[in-house]
């Protein structure tokens, strides 16, 4: 049973981001580079990773003051993200495509069509808080992976705002089962695939020309099953929302596992990249995503 305390701060949360979601949308941009501004100014830890990682994707592409007026764009990128989780917290199902276009949705339609449900990569763009809207658009039942908030109250709020349309979310930790469930379904899965994994659930393989350890779930996941793996992300495009979703990925299965586990997840990394090279201000650069630069590295 929920504590007096819990109850009261889910409330208390819900209540702010219904606030931030009340500023008008174009004061709200203004407001939000300023804060981005500031955050890049105060806040050293996070300014230093976002421009070592920039320097490891864009080092040899790009100068300095390029690569930190990227960064200080992606910090005002990522302030955007609380007002418009408040101001999407106000929206009915037929909202969605009011703000939203959709390209390449025919790809989801061929892909459901092979009947063997689908995986769909995205990641940490644009607004990824916005993916409940996405799935509602895309038509079919969805399970989506996420990472639970360590602080249970903000937990319970966000687990309530992302399922408002009917996704359900299943947290990382152990979900294989409950994923495999919803493929036998013929369901939909969404992965964010763009975070450092742990080498005991990671493959150590390229982003960027660098190589980082990467999750081999939706790689194990496609072998498994046969789903079709597509790439799909929310872009910011000026005062509406673009969802991309490209092509499906083909399965490398030659029969070696382990190579084409290896394999495959760099096929889905390479697909990451490409859309954050696309757009690189909307990217989550402040994530250490070559935390480990070695496959011996001890944790």
């Amino acid at each position: 049973m929920h504590s007096v305390f819990h109850d009261l701060v889910v409330r208390l949360l819900r209540g702010f981001f219904l606030l931030l979601g009340a500023v008008p949308r174009r004061r709200a941009a203004d407001l939000a580079d300023l804060l981005g501004r500031l955050w890049y100014k105060l806040d050293a830890r996070h300014r230093k990773v976002a421009l070592w990682n920039l320097s490891q994707a864009f080092g040899g592409e790009t100068t300095a003051g390029q690569r930190e007026l990227l960064a200080k764009k992606a910090f005002s990128n990522l302030m955007r993200i609380p007002f418009e989780i408040g101001w999407s917290m106000k929206w009915k199902e037929q909202d969605c495509l009011r703000y939203f276009d959709i390209e390449g949705k025919e790809r989801i339609q061929a892909a459901r069509q092979k009947g063997k449900g689908l995986l769909i990569l995205t990641g940490h763009m644009g607004n990824w808080e916005l993916l409940p809207p996405m799935v509602l658009m895309l038509g079919t039942p969805a399970t989506t992976t996420y990472r639970p908030v360590k602080f249970a109250p903000a937990d319970a709020f966000f687990l309530q705002m992302r399922s408002r349309f009917g996704s359900r979310m299943v947290p990382k930790k152990k979900a294989m089962r409950k994923i495999l469930r919803a493929m036998a379904k013929k369901e939909c899965v969404c992965m964010l695939f763009d975070q450092t994994s742990r080498r005991d659930n990671g493959a150590f393989v390229e982003f960027f020309g660098r190589k980082a350890w990467t999750n081999t779930g939706p790689a194990l996941l496609a072998l498994k099953t046969g789903a079709p793996v597509l790439p799909a992300f929310i872009i910011r495009d000026g005062d509406r929302f673009r969802v991309e979703i490209g092509e499906e990925i083909p399965l490398i299965k030659s029969g070696d596992k382990a190579k084409d586990v290896l394999d495959n997840t760099a096929r889905y990394n390479k697909a990451i990249e490409n859309v954050i090279r696309r757009h690189p201000e909307q990217w989550f650069w402040v994530h250490n995503r070559w935390k480990e630069r070695s496959s011996s590295k001890r944790r």
